[in-house]
């Protein structure tokens, strides 16, 4: 038993390990028990403990765009529910409560020992379909939230341990594969369950006040430690304005624009001069903005700093009211999670690269690249929703070439393995390769991006996309060139191929390919200096 208040650092770090572990354990028993291959094979998911006050304490290191924004979800469902008891779960995914985008479907359990609030554990994933006018919930020309998918508030799906059937059932009746999301709403539950189990014996080890002082001790450790890294920076002050190519409704391009200020030991990244909000989907709620801005500054600073509530405490955001960045409803959102989130990484590094120029680093691929196919599986005579991102080339640092074919930044997921696709769905990976020369040349150069062809078998679907940086290519950075922009082709084996918008959803008919090409990574440093070795390296591999 450890006394109240006494943490020696040992005690701190096993104790916070043990935190981390809960987080990695519930992620692993959701994405070994989902049924979706977007949870399973993907791993679209992220888990997370709190204190008993909603501050997230330790985190599952998976996907940065859930875990910086997770913690609105289990604030609201505080504010919306003080009476929960053990057993409850609370489920939300609205983003304007809380969420993020409508498929991404949280979780929050109160953690008892007793009849001690002890903490929260939460989990949030990303359902194949919500619903909404098209399979897999994501189409690039929605207008208004209603139109992308079933929006649930903080509501209690599950009360002292019983779920509530007619809610589900409610909820299953709003959305095209039922069956599977059943399942994974299900995985979601066992890794609550786990969560809570696991903090129980962390409390049976330490104590409750031991575990709730831990908590706070680990929280302020963070601090410290940010603050430390923050005050080793130059205080300075610089802006950096890049381009979303459109909003999938207008072809305008989209300005984000961010001042980012360091000032002793903190931070403030201001979006004032951000686009207002757009009709089309690629909004940000300000949760997603907030997450994007710790992860941006996370890169700068040490990675073996403890990501917590106590980690962002010197990072402030502000983003105006009614802007991309912090959009009122029912503006649509769909993309802000997955696309705005990107290009303001792009927007934070390339501002700090001008504080900094020892750390600047060139634009990855800028993109999630989103794909949603859906129609009826001729095989069994129902539904099926593919939903996928594709991964592209990683910028160029200051001393190394960027990666090929990763998926970059807010996106830490897989790719979805053509055996498993292909078993899963009636669809056929006819090609999976590197497009070649697509990284920016540099002394340094950008990874290179991906094709990938999708061609429905014996059946007609539906194609959304929402994919970016087909017009306004990945920057480089201090003399190097920029990565390649992406595209999108439909090829028909009657009508010939046929360019597509990156935002926009068409039909494919039987045979029919949808190939998307990634955007390649921008490059560092003229490409003049690049080495001798390394230009054969590239000749060999096919890279000029």
């Amino acid at each position: 038993m450890v006394r109240r208040g006494s943490f020696d650092p040992i005690t701190l770090e096993v104790m916070r390990h043990a935190l981390a572990a809960i987080a990695e354990e519930m992620n692993a028993n959701l994405v070994r028990t989902a049924y979706s291959p977007n949870i399973k094979e993907r791993r679209d998911c992220s888990c997370a403990v709190f204190d008993a006050t909603g501050q997230m304490v330790a985190q599952a290191e998976t996907i940065p765009v859930h875990l910086g924004a997770m913690p609105a979800s289990v604030a609201e469902a505080i504010r919306r529910f003080s009476d929960l008891s053990a057993g409850d779960i609370v489920v939300v995914n609205d983003p304007y409560a809380g969420g993020a985008h409508l498929p991404d479907i949280t979780f929050v359990a109160p953690a008892y020992v007793g009849e001690d609030l002890v903490g929260y554990v939460a989990n949030r994933a990303h359902h194949a379909d919500v619903g909404g006018k098209e399979p897999g919930s994501l189409a690039g020309d929605t207008r208004e939230i209603f139109q992308e998918g079933l929006r649930v508030p903080p509501v209690r799906l599950w009360r002292s341990g019983e779920v509530d059937e007619d809610l589900l059932a409610l909820i299953l009746a709003n959305v095209r594969t039922p069956a599977e999301r059943r399942g994974d709403l299900r995985a979601q539950l066992a890794a609550c369950q786990t969560g809570t189990e696991r903090f129980g014996e962390l409390v049976a080890r330490y104590g409750g006040d031991a575990v709730r002082d831990g908590m706070q001790a680990i929280l302020d450790y963070s601090e410290r430690r940010m603050q430390a890294e923050i005050d080793r920076l130059p205080d300075g002050s610089a802006s950096f304005e890049d381009l979303l190519d459109d909003d999938g409704v207008s072809e305008a391009p989209v300005p984000i624009r961010a001042t980012v200020a360091i000032e002793g030991s903190r931070v403030r990244v201001d979006f004032d001069g951000s686009s207002p909000q757009v009709t089309g989907p690629v909004n940000a709620v300000l949760s997603v903005t907030t997450s994007a801005v710790y992860y941006a500054i996370r890169v700068l600073t040490d990675p073996e700093i403890p990501p917590n509530a106590g980690c962002y405490r010197p990072i402030e955001v502000v983003a105006p009211e009614g802007s991309i960045v912090n959009a009122r409803p029912p503006a649509p959102v769909v993309g802000g999670n997955l696309e705005t989130s990107q290009r303001i990484v792009d927007v934070i590094l390339g501002a700090v690269g001008q504080i900094l120029p020892d750390v600047e680093f060139a634009a990855s691929q800028g993109t999630m690249n989103n794909v949603a196919i859906g129609g009826m599986d001729p095989r069994t005579g129902r539904p099926y929703t593919l939903y996928e991102t594709i991964a592209g080339g990683w910028g160029a640092r200051p001393d190394a070439d960027g990666v090929d074919g990763t998926h970059s930044h807010m996106t830490n997921t897989l790719n979805t393995p053509v055996e498993a696709l292909e078993t899963a769905y009636p669809l056929r990976v006819g090609r999976y390769e590197f497009v070649e020369c697509s990284g920016g040349a540099g002394r340094f150069r950008g990874g290179l991006g991906l094709r990938r062809d999708l061609t429905p078998i014996d059946h007609e679907a539906r194609l959304s996309l929402l994919t970016d940086r087909r017009t306004h290519a990945p920057y480089g950075a201090a003399g190097g060139e920029p990565g390649a922009v992406g595209s999108n082709r439909i090829l028909s084996p009657d009508a010939g191929d046929r360019p597509v918008s990156g935002k926009g959803t068409f039909t494919l008919r039987s045979g029919e390919t949808i190939s998307i090409c990634t955007p390649g990574g921008g490059g560092h440093g003229a490409a003049a200096d690049r080495s001798a070795d390394a230009i054969e390296k590239d000749r060999r591999e096919g890279r000029t």
